[in-house]
């Protein structure tokens, strides 16, 4: 796993990145996006690199974000930024945690509320009413808050959490992702009456006509 935004920040995967960023800032402009939830179709369709790297992207354009790991099953933002996973998401839903415990990420600009311990019953965690209350804390502080959640297909976190924020952004690796995978977990999300902003495709080929021209 790697934070190639920060890594190699002139990488064409960077670029990329930041073309994505570009794309949902431009979305709608009379009804911006300030809660987006990332997810895909399986588990193996890097979401979760997607996740982090598109918040560092627009923490870097200066936009303040916060970074939520919303995957409670399989944690894995904290390691990515080599922080804590505790105490997180699920301490603030329980209420075992006074105020939100943000950590900074060592990115200007970004912060990340780690999943905390895991829960017995996810989807049951992330639907009540106290997660309503901490995304409207979460966006009053921030201008652009992230949640990673779990596959759609796997589990029903993602509905559930997508129906509760501005959309969702579907991610789809080439070579990994099947066809008919991306078009059920779509269908999936569409039933739950959630937001689609777009679908973003990884592990792409390099054009190195395309990508070379900036060295």
């Amino acid at each position: 796993m790697d934070l190639i935004t920060l890594t190699d920040p002139r990488s064409p995967v960077s670029e990329a990145y930041r073309t994505l960023r570009t794309n949902l800032s431009f979305y709608s402009v009379d009804d911006p996006i300030h809660s987006l939830v990332i997810t895909s179709s399986a588990s193996d369709d890097d979401k979760s690199i997607v996740a982090a790297n598109l918040a560092v992207t627009m923490a870097q354009s200066g936009r303040k974000t916060i970074l939520v790991d919303c995957d409670l099953r399989r944690p894995t933002l904290n390691q990515l930024f080599d922080l804590n996973a505790e105490p997180g998401l699920t301490n603030v839903i329980l209420g075992e945690y006074d105020g939100i415990p943000l950590q900074q990420t060592g990115v200007e600009n970004l912060s990340l509320l780690a999943s905390g311990p895991k829960p017995p019953n996810p989807a049951d965690m992330l639907g009540s009413k106290r997660v309503d209350t901490l995304i409207a804390e979460l966006t009053g502080q921030a201008d652009l808050v992230i949640f990673d959640s779990p596959p759609a297909l796997a589990v029903t976190d993602a509905a559930v959490l997508g129906a509760k924020v501005d959309g969702v952004l579907l991610v789809i690796s080439a070579g990994k992702t099947r066809r008919e995978h991306a078009e059920r977990a779509k269908e999936t999300l569409e039933k739950a009456r959630v937001r689609i902003v777009g679908s973003t495709l990884t592990n792409a080929p390099h054009d190195s006509m395309v990508g070379d021209y900036y060295g």
